[in-house]
């Protein structure tokens, strides 16, 4: 095949995240989870970082113990920055996903501190979801992310807020 052409093909493995992500929003949470664990387990660790960051993203959603979503978003954060900090980043095809994709995994990640009641580390990561919204493009999915940022910063500026009380909820997951 051309060189062309292989930069043209879908990538197979973003395809399949996708596919079970569809499979997560129809409501069969735990199938999901497998089968994103077993995506995990073939990607592994040292993988492709987009290929992490999303998988990551998606298994974070999937969970229902707060510490996992927090140590899954953690991840694909990670991930993100891999691709997005490192002096080649601009030669992955990535990177340009990944940095879309940051301003809402900062915000996953404040929305998990808070979940858990760490209100220091999650206004830290809302402060890094505002500087890297700032670079978003006008529209509905950078609108509804600083929506989303707007809420959150709400929820922890009311000192009167007990923890466990209304605002737990996650930000939309977007694909990257």
């Amino acid at each position: 095949m051309a060189k062309g052409q292989e930069q043209a093909a879908p990538d197979a493995v973003l395809t399949r995240i996708g596919q079970v992500a569809m499979l997560h929003h129809a409501g069969d949470r735990e199938e999901a989870r497998r089968r994103f664990l077993g995506l995990w387990a073939e990607i592994g660790e040292g993988g492709d970082p987009l290929h992490r960051c999303t998988l990551a993203h998606y298994l974070a959603a999937a969970q229902d113990d707060p510490q996992e979503q927090l140590a899954w978003d953690l991840r694909a954060l990670s991930a993100a920055e891999e691709l997005t900090e490192d002096r080649l980043a601009d030669r992955h095809e990535g990177t340009p996903a990944a940095r879309a994709l940051s301003p809402s995994l900062h915000l996953h990640v404040a929305a998990d501190y808070d979940r858990l009641g760490h209100r220091e580390a999650a206004r830290l990561h809302l402060r890094r979801a505002r500087a890297t919204a700032e670079s978003l493009a006008p529209g509905r999915y950078g609108e509804g992310v600083r929506a989303s940022i707007d809420r959150l910063e709400l929820r922890l500026a009311d000192p009167g807020r007990p923890d466990g009380s209304e605002g737990r909820g996650r930000p939309p997951r977007q694909r990257p």
